[in-house]
């Protein structure tokens, strides 16, 4: 095995059951989204997918999802919810800009609240573009809310 090659939880070379589980669900969610062609009906849609994975999720990952999400519509309305990867994720132009990935997903110690290329947080050589998330206290909230507002421009 070379130093690139990882094992999975089993010890056995290949992805873990969770990230086969979550290609899965990407894999469907692509082919839903090629079914449901564009505009209102497809933003109900996309938004009941969300809603929907947000309500299956455990505590404390579903509370965490619920704030998220209605921090993230407020603060950036023109952001599309969708589900990436069977999780909660906000789009523009169909780019996902950010995202919540429960911890119970990929059996991990805490919930992540992320960025991808598209969001405008760039900060001179270095920036954060994922956050570990626990509890949610007000000041954290505001900070999601800023976060996402500068992300979209």
């Amino acid at each position: 095995m070379d130093a690139t090659t990882k094992k999975n939880r089993s010890g056995s070379e290949g992805f873990t059951e969770e990230e086969r589980a979550a290609m899965k669900e990407r894999a469907a969610e692509l082919k839903a989204e090629a079914g449901r062609g564009r505009g209102a009906a497809k933003a109900a849609a996309d938004l009941e997918d969300v809603l929907k994975a947000i309500a299956e999720m455990p505590q404390p990952d579903r509370g965490l999802a619920e704030r998220i999400h209605a921090i993230v519509t407020t603060a950036a309305p023109s952001l599309a919810p969708k589900t990436w990867y069977g999780m909660p994720a906000y789009a523009l132009d169909g780019k996902v800009v950010c995202f919540f990935q429960a911890a119970d997903k990929f059996k991990s110690r805490y919930s992540t609240f992320g960025f991808n290329d598209p969001a405008k947080l760039d900060d001179g050589t270095m920036w954060a573009t994922s956050f570990a998330v626990t509890e949610l206290s007000k000041a954290d909230e505001a900070t999601i809310g800023d976060l996402v507002r500068k992300a979209v421009g």
